[in-house]
């Protein structure tokens, strides 16, 4: 049974110190709300006017002046819009939460299309003043002919007074005497910090004035601090190329021209304007540094808000432009909805199409874009499986002959000297004698030497079932050995005298031994480590260095090339007496040269391999 039905009420005096306090997350957000409460005032007379509803002069200049009075500790925001009248100043300020945005939409509904930009949404903007002021004062007429000028004036508190103006211009005048712990938006240089970073592309002319400042710039010869009509407002076919980087360096204050970008414009399902380009960086971990601004009809909302931006795309740099986006009332943040969603997978969407449409069209471009780009497009795979779908035909990789493919592309013109096999080089310099003998035999490997690459070959198996990745030192192409002779038996003695030779000098019982007659004849022996080997001692690594030798023990391997005259050699010095000693640096020397190629010698095995070239120089020379 119902024992009572009522309405909650809300105690003014306590919710109004919660709305100046906790509305909005940073305090300079008060004159990001009161510019764009002008700016609507404007959009509202404007759009009256076109439709007969207001008589406006043709030649109205519109505009937003916001007035610095250091001296009188004021700031003033001015607009020549449509005003208010006395019961419009009860109706929509002294009534918490009523909104004369949504009230003009509701009313205009029929009448109102695409270009009537209307910011205000929830009717709590014009509250924020409070959030640096001791006392707010509302100086205001009406467009409506035979309006009284009102001024509304409030100290912060729940009490107010109007009273009657003296004001002859429509328009609004909002003056906030600045409070003392707030004295900061009394410098001009602050002001203009405040207007670049949340206004700088509202649809009306924003204008600073400096009242202290005398023998100011005549009204013809100032400069608007904004741009009313940012580039991604335009069709792409209007764009230039020019207007682009122009835009790309206004923004972003990077003198580097991007590498190309994305027009995004889209009026349905939901409404989505803006650009994002892709930079050009100087080292990978640049990469981290990308910026992409997004706005809400013109309104600055935030940076690199992820919700609406993969993580993976903030590494690019760009401004998107869309009045569906659900914000909270602070316009700070958003909040959850489907169709935020629906933006998000549109924005990835577009990028990897115009990737696509990059290595379909302008292949070459794509290429030398490739160093550029990679680390975001690897990583995109790897955040976001669709996205891998739509662009893992198009991931290319540098090769040791310094060619672009594909995966398939290399598979297939490998597939019969290493079928599903991919060797890879990570370190261009250390393996560089791998390098050459692989140019030597017309092998062929890709170039994956980037922080990320590591995660991307996992990735890249788990993805495509059949294909291994090998490091070009983890394991022995079997079209580098040559044919042996055909007389087995002095084969295996051959290679047992020289694995007996290497093991007792050496003696290392972990280290594997295996002869082989390679088709090179430079190099005396090489070392291998297993690709499963290796990878577990970058885990050891990533996991703070944890001990996992015992888990999985190292599958080192010396590799050593009985067609190398210098092995030969070995046999027979072994043979004499007096020359054991010799063997023994032999030995040594060709397991550490093998070890260079490698990996970098540690200090005290760097220092033995120092005093054995000594004492071979000296052998030599004597």
């Amino acid at each position: 049974m119902v024992k009572e039905k009522g309405n909650i009420s809300i105690n003014t005096e306590n919710i109004f110190p919660i709305i100046k306090k906790w509305l909005y997350s940073d305090k300079d957000i008060f004159l990001r709300e009161l510019i764009s409460n002008g700016c609507d005032a404007i959009s509202k007379v404007k759009r009256l006017s076109s439709i007969g509803e207001a008589k406006i002069p043709e030649e109205t200049k519109y505009e937003v002046i916001v007035s610095v009075n250091k001296e009188n500790k004021t700031l003033k925001i001015i607009d020549n819009g449509i005003g208010m009248t006395e019961e419009e100043i009860n109706k929509y300020i002294n009534q918490v939460a009523f909104s004369g945005a949504e009230d003009f939409i509701a009313k205009y509904k029929d009448k109102m299309d695409e270009s009537s930009q209307i910011i205000g949404h929830f009717g709590l903007g014009f509250y924020s003043a409070f959030m640096v002021s001791d006392k707010v004062e509302i100086d205001t007429l009406s467009y409506i002919e035979g309006s009284e000028a009102v001024k509304w004036i409030c100290d912060g508190g729940t009490e107010y007074e109007i009273t009657s103006s003296e004001r002859n211009e429509r328009g609004t005048t909002i003056t906030l005497y600045i409070s003392e712990d707030s004295k900061e938006f009394l410098e001009e240089y602050k002001v203009r910090e405040v207007i670049s970073k949340h206004c700088s592309f509202l649809p009306v002319e924003i204008f600073i004035k400096n009242e202290n400042v005398k023998n100011e710039e005549k009204d013809n010869e100032r400069q608007p601090l904004n741009d009313t009509n940012p580039l991604w407002l335009k069709a792409p076919k209007d764009c230039t190329e020019e207007e682009y980087k122009d835009f790309y360096r206004k923004v972003f204050f990077d003198f580097n021209e991007p590498l190309f970008w994305i027009h995004l414009n889209v009026d349905y399902p939901f409404n989505l304007k803006g650009i994002l380009y892709f930079p050009k960086l100087k080292h990978e971990f640049e990469a981290t540094e990308g910026q992409i601004k997004l706005y809400n009809n013109q309104v600055f909302v935030a940076d690199n808000i992820k919700e609406v931006i993969p993580e993976f795309l903030l590494l690019l740099k760009g401004a998107i432009d869309c009045a569906d986006l659900p914000l909270n009332v602070s316009r700070s943040f958003l909040q959850k909805d489907g169709n935020v969603k629906k933006i998000s997978r549109h924005i990835v969407n577009k990028v990897a199409d115009k990737l696509t449409t990059l290595y379909k069209n302008e292949r070459d471009n794509y290429n030398n874009f490739w160093s550029n780009i990679h680390i975001f497009i690897k990583y995109g795979c790897l955040r976001d499986q669709k996205f891998y779908e739509k662009v893992k035909d198009i991931i290319i990789f540098k090769t040791i002959k310094g060619e672009y493919v594909t995966l398939k592309q290399y598979l297939e013109a490998n597939k019969e000297k290493h079928e599903n096999k991919v060797f890879y080089v990570n370190d261009e310099k250390q393996q560089a004698q791998y390098i050459k003998l692989f140019k030597e035999n017309d092998l062929d490997a890709i170039i994956l030497n980037s922080t990320i690459d590591s995660h991307f070959i996992s990735f890249l198996e788990s993805n495509e079932s059949d294909v291994k990745f090998n490091r070009i030192d983890s394991d022995l192409s079997e079209t580098l050995k040559a044919a042996e002779a055909d007389n087995d038996s002095e084969n295996k003695e051959f290679n047992a005298d020289v694995e007996n030779i290497f093991k007792r000098v050496l003696n290392n019982d972990k280290l594997k031994i295996s002869i082989e007659a390679l088709k090179t004849f430079e190099v005396p022996a090489m070392v291998l480590l297993s690709e499963q080997s290796r990878r577990m001692s970058e885990m050891s690594s990533m996991f703070g260095g944890m001990d996992m030798k015992d888990m999985f023990p190292s599958e080192q391997t010396l590799v050593i090339n009985k067609n190398n005259i210098l092995i030969k050699k070995l046999i027979e010095l072994d043979k004499m007496e007096d020359k054991k000693e010799d063997v023994n640096l032999i030995c040594q020397h060709i397991y550490d040269l093998a070890m260079i190629s490698h990996k970098q010698l540690d200090a005290e095995a760097m220092s033995r391999f120092i005093s054995r070239s000594n004492e071979i120089l000296a052998k030599i020379a004597g």
